[in-house]
């Protein structure tokens, strides 16, 4: 075992806690990973059908870059662990996070025909890693689902090495996928794609009633 996994896995356990507090990660739903060890790969990685709320570090598998479990643990790792791996090699990410928010799946499916969504203009924005004013531009690919995970690793790492720099993408009907070099930066993407993705939605409920009310 790694000296570094116990630490790393109590934070993972301590993350999707609070996803899952704020109604992100509700069910079983979503997961988590985070590198232990670059070469040979080793992730940190959530297992599957474990409730975020009540998860800790003693649940958390140690995988290799194949999602085999390396630890002595009976527990079976997340069905899109394969994903993570795939984004941890494209990216260099050193933290995944996955999660299953009302906002982020509906917007997903609303912008689904487009494969993407664009999101510019809110100060929110220059909480991405790089992003330095409220003018940027932020490219969210939309991917069409698949219970076909190896199919759809492949996909998504087609889709990263189109969209450079992209910091994160939407499953259509699924959820949110964002990274970062460690697992704070990656909590932070997803607390500011999360507010950036409701504040999109309200704002088109709105817009969307006003119109109703003029006609």
């Amino acid at each position: 075992m790694y000296a570094n996994f116990p630490e790393i896995a109590s934070s993972l356990a301590s993350v999707a806690k609070g996803l899952h507090a704020r109604g992100w990660l509700l069910g079983t739903s979503g997961n988590l990973s985070a590198v232990v060890n670059p070469d040979p790969l080793r992730l940190a990685m959530s297992p599957s059908g474990i409730d975020k709320g009540e998860i800790n570090p003693a649940q958390i598998l140690l995988i290799d870059e194949h999602a085999h479990v390396v630890s002595d643990h009976p527990a079976k790792p997340s069905d899109e662990s394969l994903l993570h791996i795939k984004i941890v090699k494209e990216r260099g990410a050193a933290a995944v996070l996955h999660t299953h928010s009302i906002w982020n799946t509906i917007l997903s499916d609303l912008h689904a025909t487009e494969a993407g969504l664009s999101i510019e203009g809110y100060e929110m924005l220059k909480g991405l890693e790089g992003v330095t004013t409220h003018e940027h531009r932020e490219w969210l690919p939309i991917i069409e689902n698949s219970q076909d995970i190896g199919s759809l690793a492949e996909t998504i790492g087609e889709t990263l090495a189109k969209n450079k720099e992209a910091h994160g993408f939407l499953l259509h009907r699924h959820g949110l996928y964002t990274w970062g070099k460690d697992l704070k930066q990656a909590k932070r993407h997803i607390e500011i794609f999360e507010f950036l993705l409701e504040t999109v939605g309200r704002t088109h409920l709105i817009a969307t009633k006003q119109t109703a009310l003029e006609l």
